[in-house]
């Protein structure tokens, strides 16, 4: 994990409110290497919502750089960013944001569609990764016949089913109750870790943030501390925690 597929450098965002000027992101400044499971942690209005919307290129930022997979974003138009996100980027919601009348081989193969990447060839990596995060006989169920964290399962296959560099995740367990967030915690990091992909989670939780390899704590929009701890702590699961997939999750490219 040597080289740095996210540099932020004296990132600023400004809102004006009335004749007021509010700080959002206040001077940050750091870096995310390739293959780390990042956490970006802070409380509500700290800013690391809007820090990762403009690392996704999700909103422009004030001033400063943001350079992703050698890219400089702040620089490329909208429709040069869709095609970057497209090539780069995989995302996982706090509210899962899947469709309710695809099943959930055909919520996990949408992005592909995007790509136009030929339905046969969609629906069989759709599948491969549906099995690969433990939901292989759940693929023709849609989401209001999954639990939540099954529905995260399927929001996490979906993000990686394009083989992006890069996962952002927002509050992704935000939803679920404790044992399944560490269940869906621990599939993440596994995912990270073996196939040297980069993971960016937002959370107001201090002790989900553990988990990570690298916790950037931010307040009022400035970064107070960053801590590294290379592989992120221990995650396990107590007796009741069923269905975590086993083996090794490599992500299917054909």
């Amino acid at each position: 994990m040597d080289k740095p597929v996210i540099q932020v450098k004296n990132l600023y965002k400004i809102y004006r409110i009335g004749e007021n000027r509010v700080h959002a992101l206040d001077g940050v400044d750091f870096e995310i290497k390739k293959g780390e499971f990042c956490c970006i942690v802070g409380t509500s209005g700290s800013g690391k919502s809007t820090l990762l919307n403009m690392m996704a290129g999700l909103e422009p930022p004030t001033k400063g750089e943001i350079v992703i997979a050698g890219e400089h974003i702040e620089k490329l138009n909208e429709s040069k960013l869709v095609m970057f996100r497209q090539k780069h980027v995989g995302f996982i919601f706090q509210s899962y944001n899947l469709m309710p009348n695809l099943d959930a081989v055909e919520n996990v193969a949408l992005p592909l569609t995007f790509q136009g990447v030929p339905k046969e060839m969609r629906e069989k990596r759709a599948i491969k990764m549906l099995k690969l995060v433990g939901l292989g006989k759940y693929m023709r169920h849609r989401p209001g016949q999954m639990s939540g964290g099954q529905q995260q399962r399927v929001g996490i296959a979906r993000a990686l089913v394009v083989n992006p560099e890069i996962v952002f995740a927002d509050e992704p367990t935000g939803n679920l109750d404790s044992n399944t967030t560490l269940e869906v915690l621990k599939l993440m990091q596994k995912i990270v870790h073996e196939n040297q992909q980069t993971m960016v989670m937002v959370t107001h939780d201090n002790y989900l943030a553990s988990f990570g390899d690298k916790v950037i704590r931010i307040k009022d929009g400035k970064i107070i501390n960053i801590d590294l701890h290379p592989g992120g702590a221990d995650i396990k699961l107590d007796e009741s925690g069923e269905g975590f997939p086993g083996g090794t999750l490599a992500v299917p490219n054909t």
